[in-house]
């Protein structure tokens, strides 16, 4: 029988079996308006979100009361993606109420993991800016660091991923048709973004020069809130991301005379800003759609901050005390030049007193050393969409150049590569060098990643101010990723060293005698071997392909890019392959080859390098030769939630790139906690991931980023690579000769010119580096007892990499923000 005299308070907030079971069932008929015998799965889920959402309410009612009457300092962290991942799972972990949960649904005749299943990710995101962003949400409100995250509320997502006669079809990611129980609609804040138009400059009767930048179009920008709840505290911070509508959703004058169609262009044309995650912006119409996204949601953000601000202060002329901004990569750096039209233009400050607010405001990560990846935006669009931000970039840069003249007279080559405008061709404005002069602080977000910055593609602004430039080396949150991703082993770890870890990874390195101990490597490889079932399950579920849980999992899981070269891992797989074709007796170590990620809708090559791993797959696996030692499967649609059966089940991550391409990769991170022993490149976080797992441990290959450099600067041929090894020369004709595209000697023609002919990523240069570390792989998984020892001191020694610690950095050495802990709910606040 069930308690019915539940205070509001227990019926919102607790946390027994009892309590949930009745704050369910209300949710069930007052939320989705549903009784027992109707409801349906989804109905159940949502009741359940709901349920669960009401204890992130008090915690997020009790922080940000808190943050009002104290005026803490605090972070908004700007990012054009936010790859959440399914929230009602990570909810229940940080709550602590998993157990309760599971057992109230029991008795409601529910399955937890049923309902689980249920939840649509909201994939706004496209891969690791996008993951790292939420990480730091989840690390910021576990630390207790007062916090916003902006963004854009899309209503498409990234695609959903699937897969004909393999090849990527995109489908369209639906992903709010039901509704999203997550956000609240703040319809109350809604702010005016302005597009094109005209300014106007005069002198006021008192002799001030004025500038009033007429727009020809508006759109609104409404905000949709999003809790995010710590780990184990009463914290929880916002995001709040903003979705375009129209000023004016409906014209009466066309509507009466007849146009019914364009009564309604102008809420059409309006929300299509945030309709869809990256428009492809091959054609002009999608760099305005990027550029109009971009600006739409730094400015709704920042039109945010100074709303709140104003709240408790008549002046602005602290505000970067009470905010700092951090810019994630170029996209919200349109930003710099926003808030000076802010301060300037709407609230009458001084350009001086302006500038000194705003570049005490920002602060920039850099997160591409791809010089492709560094935004720039034409002169004629920009000056055409945003004509008063153009004239506010222009005047910083004359100030800036101005600077740079009288540190380095007479060096018009430096000023010339110092200057936000690209001069040569068409004049472009470079969005990373905006960021660099307005913000206070640069980092990037691995070590060899800042040393490149420093020493390379931001070397001149580091000899400018080299105060500025910092190291934060990303990292990702262990309650995802291990907690909640990867249970069996969590429990372990726990009745190993006590559960302090999930707050304090570097607590795991207590692991580190048991990897001597032979009963817990016994017990560890029970638990990999059944994560790997699991796996197994779901790759036979979505390929069709039965793969062996004893083989050895060799997984790359990540944005298709030809850097990251996924093409070399098939090489890899067609040189064994075709050791097994020359002698079927061949003592080669079982394995499984797993792929996964999407590719970018207009990035062909990327594309036809899914084709191609889905084509060898078939040959592969229907080879009676090779009768099941190897297995190709590419599993569709990649995402947070598909993510979270992969990392646990992998025996060995590939993280493969060519050295000085990666900023940093939090996949090589993921997996490493979870267990998997790592073939890498020097790049990125690799280098730091060996250093912390030690060499030993990690099968390292290939080029340094010096030997890359010297390599191309000597004249690579690759061609003669192919004709001076007859493993890579057979592996080459057979891509051309129509062996794995069904006799088609054309379908791979261009991908195989393309390595031969120019390899601009040294796939071939690295290939026997490749070939040789892999055979020390092999030899290595047949002895399960040393690498299960791997396997533990790999887990061990990640402590380095939870997301916990470079927040504590960005605090420490960046932000100067400190931890808040939340009063009692306080009836005063204003929200």
């Amino acid at each position: 029988m069930m308690n019915d005299t539940f205070t509001s308070n227990e019926i919102h907030g607790g946390t027994s079996t009892e309590v949930l079971k009745r704050s369910f069932l209300d949710n069930l008929s007052y939320r989705q308006a549903k009784f027992p015998a109707v409801a349906t799965t989804y109905d159940h889920y949502m009741a359940l979100a709901y349920t669960v959402r009401d204890r992130i309410m008090q915690h997020w009612l009790q922080s940000a009361s808190t943050y009002y009457e104290q005026s803490v300092r605090s972070l908004c962290y700007l990012s054009a993606e936010f790859l959440l991942g399914p929230h009602l799972g990570n909810n229940l972990v940080n709550l602590g109420m998993e157990s309760e949960t599971r057992q109230a649904m029991l008795e409601l005749g529910l399955d937890l993991d049923r309902l689980l299943a249920e939840e649509e990710e909201p994939g706004l995101g496209n891969g690791g800016l996008g993951r790292l962003a939420a990480c730091y949400l989840d690390s910021l409100a576990s630390l207790q660091i007062p916090a916003i995250g902006y963004g854009i509320r899309y209503e498409f997502g990234i695609f959903d991923q699937e897969l004909k006669d393999g090849w990527q079809v995109e489908r369209t990611d639906k992903w709010l048709r039901y509704g999203n129980p997550w956000e609240v609609a703040r319809p109350e804040i809604t702010f005016t973004v302005g597009f094109g138009g005209s300014v106007r400059e005069q002198v006021d009767s008192a002799g001030n020069y004025q500038v009033e930048w007429v727009p020809d179009r508006h759109v609104m920008g409404m905000a949709y809130d999003t809790l995010i709840g710590g780990y184990g505290v009463p914290t929880a911070n916002l995001l709040r991301l903003w979705q375009a509508q129209a000023s004016e959703s409906f014209d009466f004058q066309l509507f009466n005379v007849g146009d019914y169609q364009g009564a309604v262009l102008e809420k059409i044309a309006s929300e299509n800003i945030s309709k869809v995650l990256y428009p492809n912006d091959e054609a002009l119409q999608g760099k305005v759609l990027r550029l109009q996204q971009q600006y739409f949601f730094t400015s709704c953000a920042l039109q945010d901050m100074i709303r709140i601000y104003l709240q408790r202060s008549s002046q602005l002329g602290n505000l970067h005390e009470k905010f700092t901004v951090q810019l994630n990569d170029t996209h919200p750096a349109i930003g710099v030049a926003e808030l000076m039209r802010l301060l300037i233009d709407q609230h009458a400050m001084p350009w001086e007193l302006a500038w000194e607010i705003t570049r005490r405001t920002f602060a920039y990560t850099n997160h591409t050393l791809l010089p492709e990846a560094l935004e720039r935006w034409s002169v004629e669009l920009l000056g055409r969409l945003l004509p008063r931000h153009l004239q506010i970039i222009l005047e910083i840069n004359r100030r800036h150049l101005e600077g740079v003249r009288k540190r380095y007279p007479g060096d018009e080559e430096r000023a010339s590569r110092l200057s936000l405008i690209e001069e040569q061709g068409s004049r472009a404005v470079r969005m990373a060098h905006l960021a660099c002069v307005g913000s206070y602080s640069i980092n990037g977000v691995a070590e060899l990643h800042s040393r490149l910055l420093r020493d390379e593609v931001l070397r001149d602004f580091h000899d400018l101010t080299p105060e500025k430039f910092h190291n934060v080396t990303n990292g990702v949150t262990p309650r995802r990723f291990m907690l909640l991703a990867n249970p069996r082993l969590s429990a372990l770890i726990t009745h190993a060293i006590g559960d302090g870890w999930i707050r304090d990874l570097d607590q795991l390195h207590r692991l580190e005698p048991l990897a001597d101990d032979a009963a817990f490597r016994a017990e560890w490889r029970v638990v990999k071997r059944a994560v790997k079932e699991d796996l197994a399950e779901k790759v036979q579920q979505r390929t069709g392909i039965s793969v062996d849980p004893e083989s050895l999992f060799d997984v790359q899981v990540k944005r298709f890019h030809e850097y990251k070269r996924q093409h070399l891992n098939l090489l890899h797989i067609l040189s064994l392959y075709f050791q097994i074709k020359d002698n079927p007796a061949a003592d080669v170590t079982p394995r499984t080859f797993l792929f996964a990620g999407k590719a970018a809708p207009g990035y062909q090559m990327a594309k036809l390098i899914i084709k191609l791993i889905n084509s060898v797959g078939e040959v592969v696996n229907g080879d009676s030769d090779v009768n099941g030692r190897l297995r190709v499967a590419f599993f569709p649609d990649f995402n947070v939630k598909n993510g979270q059966w992969i990392y646990p089940a992998a025996d060995l991550s590939e993280q493969i790139s060519t050295a000085g391409k990666e900023a940093s990769g939090t996949g090589n991170m993921k997996l490493s906690m979870n267990g998997a022993l790592t073939i890498g490149t020097l790049d990125g976080a690799n280098i730091e991931i060996r250093d912390h797992v030690g060499p030993e441990n990690f099968f390292c290959f290939g080029m340094t980023v010096e030997e890359v450099a010297s390599l191309q600067a000597a004249g690579y041929d690759p061609g003669s690579l192919v004709r001076d090894n007859a493993d890579l020369s057979r592996i080459m004709h057979r891509l051309s000769d129509g062996t794995f595209s069904r006799g088609d000697t054309e379908l791979f023609r261009p991908l195989v010119e393309n390595l031969q002919y120019h390899d601009p990523f040294f796939v071939l240069a690295d290939f026997s580096s490749y070939v040789e570390r892999q055979r020390e792989v092999s030899a290595a998984f047949q002895d399960r007892e040393v690498w299960t020892q791997k396997s533990i001191l790999n887990v061990a020694r990640m402590g380095h990499f939870s997301s916990d610690r470079s927040i504590r950095d960005y605090c420490r050495e960046i932000w100067q923000i400190d931890a808040i802990q939340p009063n009692g709910f306080n009836s005063k606040f204003k929200p």
